[in-house]
């Protein structure tokens, strides 16, 4: 179940070692959650002798289908939809990709893909706007957060998954895509003729603040963010600053291997990032700090949110046990697994889960997330105003399917899965002034002169503030 997604953030990759990472996060959103920690698939899928009696079954009836469906149906088609349900009910993160969406990945890694440029999600059983991306086709055109997409071209979404939709509202720059749209106090629907671009990603935004105070906003983990973050930082020093607020909200992941760079700018170089772990004990990977530059050591504070998710929970959690930064704002979303990119014959993949990961001390952040030293929470509502930027509250414990935390006990009652009216909306706020978690980071950092001055006055416990 995928409750909000981005068109702009489909699938992650790692240059580094190809052949692929993902995060069909559309953003969520990903989420979806998103990122999404990502590895890399090295080795085909082979098979083992006496495994696949259970085939038997799944080739018989492909053929009765074959031979007795009302209509003649298509064989790709049925094997697709064969391989999409098979490993879509492993958990929520496993997927079959389509060979357009393995072959897109190589414009995702840059940052930018071809379509409108909006955030998608499901409200009320309906394909609704969260908001535009800046500067895109869709803000051009006048969509909103809010608007409710009844059909994209001729073809109802009611019945399409969100994929589907991000699926058929891409395509190659200077096509045109019609999007049915309704919005509240219409008295009827109105399409808009909207021409598709590229639209580039930006991944890093900064700025100064009062008091000496550096802001880096970090939007998501692609395959330029480290280079584009050290950029920003030496815009930063360059303007005399001397304490850093490291904004990861709503961030749904990205590439493995970015967040260690990131991790790397505020870190000694061969310090313990996260580490890997497969199926058997043997298959531990580690990931450490390779910067030879040294490390920044200002005091810095890191806001997260239950939006911050995989690579960002690294980040967070990299920083966290290694008394770094201080983390402060919400529960992050509690995305602990990775995923690996198989290439299938026919030009398409499976994404797969294969690992969790842990942070330096061993924490699994599975269903639990990172959680932060200061909480600190903004509004939420059930039905936000028009225009109101929200972020829909779902985390990873949400999600149908998804793998189990070994470290924590599991609460033995069976838990309802949770539904659309169970998710309230976080109020994101559009002044600086007005945003808490913001005002709460500058106030820790105004006392503080070195980089443990920020953990002074702070309770063991966690403190709660709303």
């Amino acid at each position: 179940m995928k409750i909000f997604v981005e068109e702009g953030d489909m699938i992650k990759i790692n240059r580094k070692k190809f052949i692929i990472g993902v995060l069909v996060l559309l953003l969520t959103g990903t989420i979806v959650l998103l990122t999404t920690g990502i590895l890399i698939g090295q080795e085909a899928v082979q098979s083992r002798s006496g495994t696949y009696e259970e085939l038997k079954a799944f080739t018989q009836a492909l053929e009765l289908v074959r031979r007795n469906y009302v209509e003649v149906p298509n064989s790709k088609e049925l094997v697709e939809g064969a391989i999409r349900g098979m490993v879509a009910g492993l958990d929520p993160h496993s997927s079959y990709m389509t060979e357009r969406q393995f072959k897109e990945m190589s414009m995702d890694i840059k940052g930018e893909f071809q379509g409108v440029g909006i955030q998608i999600g499901v409200k009320n059983a309906q394909l609704t706007i969260i908001a535009p991306i800046e500067g895109t086709p869709g803000d051009r055109a006048g969509l909103a957060a809010g608007d409710r997409i009844l059909k994209i071209n001729d073809e109802w979404t009611k019945d399409l998954s969100i994929e589907q939709a991000v699926d058929k509202m891409r395509g190659p720059k200077g096509t045109t895509v019609r999007l049915l749209i309704f919005r509240e106090g219409w008295g009827k629907p109105k399409e808009f003729k909207i021409t598709r671009d590229t639209i580039k990603v930006q991944s890093v935004k900064s700025k100064m603040l009062d008091n000496g105070i550096g802001y880096v906003k970090l939007i998501q983990f692609q395959g330029q963010t480290a280079d584009e973050l050290e950029q920003a930082l030496k815009g930063l020093e360059a303007k005399g600053i001397k304490k850093l607020i490291l904004d990861m909200r709503n961030n749904p992941g990205g590439i493995l291997d970015t967040s260690v760079d990131v991790s790397g700018k505020f870190l000694p170089k061969d310090s313990l990032v996260v580490y890997l772990q497969g199926r058997q004990k043997t298959d531990r990977k580690n990931y450490l700090t390779t910067s030879l530059e040294p490390p920044r050591d200002y005091p810095m504070v890191v806001l997260v949110n239950t939006g911050s998710a995989s690579a960002s929970e690294i980040v967070a959690g990299a920083l966290q046990d290694s008394k770094r930064a201080l983390i402060v704002g919400t529960q992050t979303f509690g995305k602990g697994s990775v995923q690996t990119v198989f290439p299938l014959e026919d030009g398409g993949g499976i994404r797969l889960t294969t690992a969790k990961y842990y942070t330096p001390r061993g924490r699994s952040i599975q269903n639990v997330g990172i959680t932060p030293d200061v909480e600190v929470a903004l509004p939420t509502v059930k039905e936000p105003k028009d225009g109101e930027p929200v972020h829909v509250m779902v985390r990873e414990k949400d999600l149908q399917h998804h793998l189990k935390n070994e470290t924590i006990k599991e609460d033995k009652k069976k838990e309802k899965p949770a539904s659309e009216e169970d998710f309230s909306m976080e109020v994101m706020p559009k002044d600086d002034k007005d945003d808490i978690q913001l005002q709460k980071a500058i106030e820790i950092l105004k006392a503080a002169t070195k980089a443990d001055d920020v953990f002074k006055n702070i309770p063991v416990a966690v403190k709660k503030e709303k």
